[in-house]
């Protein structure tokens, strides 16, 4: 192996690697909800001038804001005062404000949706289930009438039938702060999936929950499928969904990579920013054990602005830019870090002042390889798979797989003058986060 300096860096030829997946075609959330609520209003008691919370997270899910009118409306021509009420754990700094901004930055305001946003940090305690005390926010417990939207996909941090989606919201969302980090802390000596799922299953029992609003996303992130239930249907139809949104989980198509370079990572992308489930790392104490793939070394380049500085989730790599690390707003990752109980996810990796430095610098920490058999891959983020690049090494053992195509034309990662990396990719995302409430 040659080590590689920062005028002399070789790199091996890489190809452009198309995945083909059997996607669900987008839906009209209107027209979805519209079709949903016909059956679903003769089974429901909407309270008549009551005052109805909907539930909404911190993740910038597709067409949510035409999904929050819609149900807004719906339970308006009911007779109720429907109002939005935050529904993020820890998130926008644990303030009641700074959740508020972070609803806005998602587009759900008063004029987007039609009803008005109330928040607070503030809980009730309800009691408590195997030992578990039950948290809920004030507002949504002291409303005549509570609704769930979210979407449904696979958790970062643990497997079981329901995942990410309106269990989940129950426990985490609507404790706000103190039920996120109470449950995150017994998360290092008990099962996170029986913690989530018995919470929010008792709190469903407990509380006004109405009904709930279950979205699921295609490979694309289009809506591709729109399900509500009644309180008590939740988990049955989270479950179903739960299997179809892990059918459209995209993924590496390879098993072991020398060097995986990440342009950006983020909140929109995943909750730990760079999402454990594509790349198989979780350094979170209580994290789902991934045996695939086995990545040795990840270099993420840049953080996205929707993150607002949240870089939780950067402990997974093991360099990065001075880029990225001045975007960091520590304050806020270290919020979301501390309630999370994953002081780990906060590390910052090395740090170089340029992309050029920082692959150099990885490279001399690899096996000793050659350029032919370098197995090195670069993507958008964990969440855009559908393009990638890379290197020839990798080509065996992508050969003969029916659900992608290489490109005919040799590639090669090329730099502008300040050292940073030309991708091929084009600019950040601008579509929906597919986080969790970390």
């Amino acid at each position: 192996m040659r080590f590689l300096n920062r005028s002399g860096l070789e790199l091996p030829k890489m190809k452009m690697i198309r995945q083909h997946t059997s996607r669900q075609p987008a839906v009209d959330v209107v027209k979805e909800i519209n079709r949903g609520w016909a059956d679903l209003k003769k089974r429901i008691e909407i309270p008549s001038k009551g005052r109805v919370a909907i539930a909404v997270g911190s993740r910038g899910i597709s067409n949510l804001v035409e999904v929050v009118r819609a149900i807004v409306v719906k339970c308006r021509e009911a007779g109720s005062e429907p109002f939005v009420v935050p529904a993020m754990g820890s998130h926008g700094g644990a303030t009641a404000e700074g959740q508020i901004s972070v609803l806005a930055a998602r587009g759900i305001t008063e004029e987007s949706v039609g009803a008005p946003i109330r928040a607070t940090m503030e809980v009730t305690t309800l009691g408590e289930i195997d030992g578990l005390p039950l948290f809920m926010n004030r507002l949504a417990h002291e409303a005549d009438g509570i609704v769930l939207i979210n979407r449904i996909k696979p958790h970062t941090n643990f497997v079981g039938p329901t995942e990410s989606g309106l269990i989940k919201m129950m426990a985490i969302g609507l404790g706000s702060h103190i039920g996120a980090q109470h449950y995150h802390r017994l998360s290092m000596v008990r099962d996170q999936y029986k913690i989530i799922s018995s919470v929010g299953r008792e709190l469903l029992n407990r509380s006004r929950v109405l009904f709930g609003v279950g979205l699921v996303e295609n490979q694309k992130h289009e809506t591709a499928i729109v399900k509500m239930g009644r309180a008590e249907e939740i988990e049955s139809m989270e479950t179903k969904l739960l299997k179809k949104a892990r059918a459209n989980l995209a993924t590496l198509p390879l098993k072991d990579i020398d060097l995986l370079i990440i342009d950006e990572m983020g909140k929109e992308i995943s909750g730990e920013g760079i999402d454990p489930n594509v790349v198989g790392r979780d350094v979170c104490a209580y994290g789902a054990k991934r045996p695939w793939p086995k990545i040795t070394r990840i270099f993420v380049r840049d953080l996205t602005e929707i993150s607002e500085g949240s870089a939780v989730g950067i402990g997974q790599a093991d360099f990065t830019t001075q880029r990225l690390v001045d975007k960091i707003n520590f304050p806020v990752t270290s919020i979301n870090c501390l309630t999370s109980c994953a002081p780990e996810a906060g590390k910052v990796p090395l740090t170089y002042p340029d992309d050029r430095e920082a692959i150099a610098a990885a490279l001399a920490t690899l096996r000793p390889y050659t350029l032919e058999d370098l197995r090195l891959v670069h993507i958008k983020n964990t969440l855009e798979l559908t393009s990638l690049t890379a290197s020839k090494g990798c080509l065996s053992h992508l050969q003969g797989k029916s659900a992608l195509s290489i490109g005919d034309e040799d590639l090669q990662l090329e730099f502008d003058p300040l050292g940073n990396l030309i991708s091929p990719f084009g600019s950040p995302i601008e579509i929906a986060e597919c986080g969790e409430d970390f």
